[in-house]
């Protein structure tokens, strides 16, 4: 997720609670490509990674195939165990350079950007992320030319782009997704993203749709011991948190504006008396230290 699953957070998660195999935030492809050395040293901050991390995949998203099979050749050279090409984000910014959910209007391109990977990559496995349609489900016509082309896993969010997040993930089309790839003979893992809340509801939609895995997003969100099925104290989880800020100014501080921890601040910090005051004053902090001493206090006090 853009500006949640920074190394910072999957350095943490990796350390808490790992999951079988993580992947970067959404990286342009263009941008690694055509930016100046500055911009291009930013972008490469979103594809840094602890050793913890592995095994990792890198993502990325572009409409130009041969940026695609350059960047799967830098990904290759920084050590990723996979390449992923982003086929499902609604983002008009993204849709507007021919990008993201906009390939699901254009299969021949789609099939185009699989192969350059493919060839950049070379023994890397190539998977794609996408959404079951784009106005209306369209796994029928859509999935069965991507099969074709082999990739090692198909992640599909179980909405179309049209549906963005506004209505309950459709799990059924998950089923049919894997029903369409065993017709098909290949050997393409299908993992289902959408609306999954914890690992026991993620094992139940693999049973009921006979998914391959399942992609976890926004249930990771302030609780990066999902994967450890582990239930935190509220201190454990201030403690946490605490971590995580000081890990971010120190990896990204440079790079990226603190504000982006303030989204962590609201995850971590609910459920538990007193949650709502200590987030408002967590808002109102600039730095690392600012936080520690907040949550401190709060502890102490407890």
């Amino acid at each position: 997720m853009a500006n949640v699953t920074d190394v910072a957070f999957r350095s943490i998660i990796a350390k808490y609670g790992k999951p079988d195999v993580m992947w970067t935030e959404f990286v342009s492809a263009d941008g690694l490509v055509l930016a100046p050395e500055e911009g291009r040293k930013k972008l490469l901050k979103d594809l840094e990674y602890s050793k913890l991390e592995h095994p990792i995949v890198a993502q990325f998203f572009t409409s130009n195939p041969e940026h695609m099979k350059r960047v799967a050749e830098l990904a290759v050279k920084l050590g990723f165990d996979g390449v992923d090409i982003n086929m499902g984000c609604p983002d008009r910014t993204i849709e507007k350079q021919g990008a993201g959910a906009k390939l699901l209007k254009d299969a021949k391109l789609a099939i185009e950007l699989i192969r350059a990977a493919r060839t950049g990559a070379g023994d890397l496995p190539i998977s794609i992320k996408t959404r079951t349609g784009y106005n209306k489900p369209e796994l029928d016509t859509w999935l069965p030319e991507v099969l074709k082309e082999s990739p090692a896993v198909v992640t599909i969010h179980a909405r179309t782009r049209k549906e963005m997040s506004k209505v309950p993930a459709r799990w059924d089309l998950i089923k049919k997704a894997v029903e369409i790839r065993n017709a098909s003979g290949s050997e393409t893992l299908i993992f289902g993203n959408g609306d999954v809340v914890d690992i026991d509801d993620a094992r139940r939609k693999c049973k009921e749709t006979g998914c391959d895995g399942v992609m976890l997003g926004r249930a990771i969100f302030g609780n990066p011991w999902l994967f450890k099925e582990y239930m935190p104290t509220p201190e454990e989880k201030l403690e946490v948190l605490v971590e995580h800020t000081k890990l971010f100014e120190k990896l990204l501080g440079e790079y990226k504006s603190f504000a982006i921890m303030k989204k962590h601040f609201k995850a971590y910090v609910n459920g538990f008396d007193g949650a709502s005051d200590l987030r408002a004053k967590l808002m109102e902090t600039e730095n690392a230290g600012e936080v520690e001493a907040i949550i401190s206090q709060f502890i102490k006090t407890r």
